[in-house]
């Protein structure tokens, strides 16, 4: 106890002579007032330069952020509210982001700033975009359009003019999205902001691309690409690569879309963004794909879809898998190629993307009819183009009209195949995507033999710069050199005994931290693996199967949308600490209300919590009860009796939270029967067993868990008491 005392005074004392000895060589790193406004900005500024240079460094920024706003005032929090809701756009995580963005309103309010309402009705706008709430979003978009007239800011014009042709894309108006996206670039020249032109030449891409118009779209990506080079923008210039080379793609340019996709490789990688990065694996391994490489193909998509799951990425993730239903389609695997087709449905059901959900329905539809399943084949195949109809680019529905085609061809209903066949030859896009083709492998060229120039003529430049400026500084430095070497020695002397008293002094600590942090990862890693049975979620899955293949449309979708938010919820706090009570008793009530709608209603549940709970915020280890009520539907045979139940509760007494989980089910006795339901039984009182006592050992609280008969006479059913310290949210 003595050594480590003395350890503690050492090292102390070293920590404030080098801290006198930087201070008097004014090599001082941080300010003298770490909780000034004038550090916080620093900080922030120092965030939004990694946001386009290092977004692993950015990501480490919110936390930074979001500590020191809590020592300042509303318009620091705001700030820093907002950098934290926009690194989850960077990667990709809507839900999120739109979910942060909600919260900021209160804002207005407290601070009556046309800058930051600017920003909120901004956010609010793209928010209802997104929900397809188009009058709400027309609403403050104006409201954001008169405050940035009002400012005279032609950049913020320029991005609310963007805004508003992104919605008229959803609305299907290509009229009006070609006025606003003119009104964005004329405002992006006005500001002279090659960023903001940049921005604005792109949402003209992305509405010719929309309506179809691909060489146009592409001449106007190779401008903002421009634009965003020579700003150095890495952001932009991968986004507007990855979008370049889906331009190639769709008009079958694929060795041109490869280069593309490889430089946005490149690019996130400098950038550090692993969303982005992923994007261009999925994308190569369509081209993979296409050349028959089903192992690059399927490595690449794989690779991609643990990246995006990271990142909690629905609109990638399910790309990847309709990507992955291509491939085993191709390679005659139409088990493989369903599955994977039935993941990216919940994936777009969760991100609401009703123009990727029309596509995976083309690609059911294929699947049925190579399978001879032509009833099936029509049904999809309709569906895709009912939702056509109404969402995207009209021209995809044409190649849906020929597969009809060529469904009713099968079936000798050559009236119909007929009618849909002209439909499809009616559009004859073929001359067009060839004509197309050329035109922008003429533009490609041209771009990159500008680059070309452009780069020569930087290159002379900057080596002429280099020659002025190397010297001017060489005797600047040499002056410098000088002063600063006898404080470098003085400081790297003091950092060396500082850093060998604090291995010696923190060795045994340092040890003991390490196996307590591997021990609770092991047992989350654990947790995670057995929370949700894969039993359960192949079982979904074939429930969801039998009701397509059943045309039941309603338990179909209601099962899905169901499961979906159910797996969204696990994927958001499974690997927290603690969730609110609310969230919860939600996975539960769906989860339970999943299994069922599997067994047909075989038995009924209740969950309650009481009043005090919910009305001072209590929070609760995530899934804590899953495992028994899993163990009471699999093992306890609930669906195979009459009136079976599943009673939970929740309640405090004494400073701890107690839950009781009640069956009628066949009882402990009953279940010991199978062998498999025993090992199972056993490793969920296990962890959960190990999860009370990390909660007691950390917050030196007496919880346990108790486990009898719900009727004794009988030794049937089973009832469950858990107890575990009472915590409340701190923001309460």
């Amino acid at each position: 106890m003595k050594s480590k005392k003395f350890y503690f005074h050492g090292l102390f004392l070293l920590l404030a002579l080098t801290w006198s000895t930087i201070s008097y060589g004014q090599l001082r790193l941080y300010p003298s007032d770490k909780n000034s406004k004038e550090y916080f900005w620093k900080m922030y500024d120092l965030g939004k330069k990694y946001q386009s240079s290092n977004l692993q460094k950015a990501d480490s920024m919110r936390a930074v952020l979001l500590n020191l706003c809590n020592k300042h005032g509303n318009y620091e929090k705001f700030y820093a509210l907002v950098f934290d809701a926009d690194i989850d756009k960077i990667h990709g995580d809507r839900d999120v982001y739109y979910r942060k963005i909600l919260q900021l309103q209160p804002y207005q309010e407290k601070l009556n700033s046309p800058k930051v309402n600017l920003e909120i009705n901004q956010k609010l706008g793209e928010y209802y975009i997104n929900s397809r709430d188009f009058d709400q979003s027309d609403f403050y978009l104006k409201q954001a359009l008169k405050l940035s007239k009002r400012r005279r800011d032609n950049k913020e014009i320029s991005e609310t003019f963007s805004m508003f042709a992104m919605k008229e894309i959803q609305r299907n108006q290509k009229d009006s999205a070609m006025y606003f996206v003119k009104e964005a670039i004329q405002y992006g020249r006005r500001s002279a902001n090659k960023g903001a032109m940049a921005a604005a030449f792109n949402t003209q891409a992305l509405v010719y691309a929309y309506f179809g118009q691909v060489e146009l779209s592409v001449s106007k990506n190779l401008i903002a690409l421009q634009l965003a080079s020579e700003v150095e923008d890495l952001p932009k210039m991968a986004k507007y690569s990855l979008d370049l080379g889906e331009s190639q793609l769709s008009i079958l340019n694929y060795r041109e879309a490869e280069l593309y996709f490889n430089q946005v490789q490149e690019v996130a990688s400098k950038l550090k963004d692993k969303r982005l990065s992923a994007l261009a694996l999925v994308n190569l391994g369509i081209i993979y794909r296409i050349d028959k490489n089903y192992e690059k193909a399927i490595d690449f998509q794989t690779k991609a879809v643990k990246i995006l799951s990271m990142l909690n990425d629905f609109d990638g993730l399910g790309i990847a898998h309709n990507n992955l239903g291509d491939i085993y389609r191709e390679q005659k695997n139409y088990s493989k190629a369903l599955s994977n087709y039935n993941k990216a449905l919940v994936f777009f059901e969760s991100s609401g993307n009703k123009e990727s959900i029309a596509t995976v329905y083309h690609n059911v539809g294929i699947v049925f009819e190579k399978q001879g399943k032509h009833a099936n084949a029509l049904n999809y195949l309709n569906r895709s183009v009912e939702i056509r109809s109404q969402f995207g680019f009209k021209g995809a529905i044409y190649s849906t009209y020929k597969a009809i085609s060529e469904v009713y061809e099968k079936t000798n209903n050559y009236k119909l195949a007929q009618n849909y066949l002209k439909l499809y030859a009616d559009y004859a896009d073929s001359a067009k995507t060839i004509e197309s083709s050329a035109k922008i492998a003429e533009l490609n060229e041209l771009y990159r033999s500008e680059q070309r120039e452009r780069l020569i003529s930087v290159q002379a430049d900057s080596i002429e710069r280099q020659k002025q400026e190397k010297t001017l500084t060489s005797t600047k430095l040499e002056n410098v050199q000088l002063k600063n070497n006898m404080q470098a020695y003085i400081i790297t002397g003091f950092a060396i005994l500082l850093v060998l008293a604090g291995v010696i002094g923190f060795y045994r600590w340092n040890q003991t931290k390490i196996k307590q942090q591997q021990q609770e990862a092991e047992m989350n890693q654990t947790l995670l693996r057995t929370q949700m049975n894969p039993h359960f979620v192949f079982n979904a899955m074939s429930v969801i199967q039998s009701y397509i293949y059943d045309n039941d449309t309603q338990n179909s979708s209601r099962f899905l949308v169901n499961f979906s938010k159910l797996m969204r919820l696990i994927l958001e706090n499974s690997s927290k600490e603690f969730i609110p009570m609310e969230t919860e008793v939600d996975i539960l009530d769906k989860y339970l209300s999943i299994q069922k709608l599997r067994f047909e209603e075989r038995f009924d549940f209740d969950i309650k919590v009481d009043e005090k709970l919910l009305d001072e915020g209590a929070i609760i280890p995530p899934m804590i009860t899953q495992p028994f009520i899993e163990n009471a539907i699999e093992h306890g045979r609930l669906h195979l009796k009459e009136d079976g139940f599943i009673h939970v509760h929740f309640f405090e007494k004494n400073k701890m939270l107690f839950i009781t989980i009640e069956d009628n089910g066949v009882g402990r006795k009953g279940a010991e029967q199978n062998k498999k339901s025993s090992d199972h039984k056993s490793m969920a009182m296990k962890i959960t067993s190990d999860r009370i006592d990390n909660l007691n050992k950390k917050y030196r609280a007496e919880g346990f868990m108790l486990i009898e008969d719900y009727n004794k006479i009988e030794e049937t059913g089973t009832k469950v008491l858990i107890s575990i310290p009472y915590r409340v949210n701190a923001q309460n």
